[in-house]
């Protein structure tokens, strides 16, 4: 994409050969049609790192290798990708910047996402996995492999991006798919995990426990649920962004992008520090646990 308004018709705005810098060419004629703002990005990329190291030090504590190692992975893109956008304040045209935070901002949450689906069978073998549809393990193997289809996605049109020139609606096409792939796990995610729920409260009315669910455990489920459904609605407005491709109006709202992109990841981000499984289920791990026969509570369905 070139410029094509007035004296800066010779210029290139977009891609690995853009020749504007803000000496220039004025920041409207960018792929934004704006200057990154420096406050609200140096405020995510500090606290993105601040809940990076403190998702470290618990995940380490309680040994939650899984869940800290995807929580770490998608700090480090929300980093690159902020750290992107600071290059973009400083040179809207940078395709690098570009490329960093197009590519890394888009896929964080994809790694908060797996660290949220291998909760579920946790929460089912702490519950009871006589009231689940699949045996515990089959839930993170139908969710993780997802994730990894929408990462590679995403991934792919993050590199269509690299090879674009602006003309193509390539990159954005397959970022969209791949986030629309996101939306679509993650609505089968809330599915399941909300008939298991249903069908957890529908055994305790014939076989209740013996004492009530820890509050600890009750303010995890609270959480956990708030960054799912937060991560839900950035995926959404991502794809609403996208739709029109790098010309239409969203991408160009910086407003909506810090509050549905930036804010929405943040929150969820600490969230998940609330609804951190380590602490919750640290005896499960040195526990063998044993899944019952289900016929008292077969029969009754």
């Amino acid at each position: 994409m070139s410029g094509d308004r007035g004296d800066y018709s010779n210029y290139v705005v977009y891609g690995p050969d853009a020749n504007c810098t803000l000496a220039l060419c004025p920041a409207e004629l960018s792929i934004y049609q704006y200057r990154p703002s420096l406050a609200a990005n140096t405020f995510f990329l500090v606290l993105f790192g601040i809940a990076m190291i403190i998702h470290l030090v618990i995940g380490i504590k309680w040994r939650s290798w899984f869940f800290v190692i995807c929580m770490f992975w998608g700090c480090v893109c929300e980093l690159l990708g902020y750290g992107g956008r600071l290059i973009l304040w400083q040179d809207p045209f940078s395709f690098t910047g570009f490329l960093m935070q197009i590519i890394c901002i888009t896929l964080g949450p994809t790694f908060f996402t797996a660290g949220i689906y291998i909760t579920l069978s946790k929460i089912i073998v702490y519950l009871g996995p006589q009231y689940a549809r699949f045996r515990p393990s089959l839930y993170y193997w139908i969710f993780i492999p997802c994730d990894v289809f929408s990462l590679i996605l995403q991934s792919v049109g993050g590199a269509l991006s690299s090879t674009s020139e602006g003309g193509s609606n390539a990159a954005v096409n397959v970022s969209i798919a791949g986030l629309s792939f996101q939306v679509a796990t993650i609505l089968v995610f809330i599915v399941l995990a909300l008939e298991y729920a249903y069908r957890y409260k529908k055994g305790q009315r014939i076989t209740p426990r013996t004492t009530s669910l820890p509050r600890g455990f009750k303010i995890f489920i609270i959480f956990l649920t708030i960054s799912i459904t937060l991560i839900l609605i950035r995926c959404i407005y991502r794809i609403d962004e996208l739709s029109e491709g790098y010309s239409g109006p969203l991408i160009h709202n910086e407003g909506l992008f810090i509050a549905l992109e930036g804010v929405m990841v943040l929150v969820a981000i600490y969230t998940l520090l609330v609804a951190h499984p380590g602490p919750v289920f640290a005896d499960l791990e040195e526990e063998k646990v044993v899944e019952e026969p289900t016929m008292a509570y077969d029969a009754e369905k």
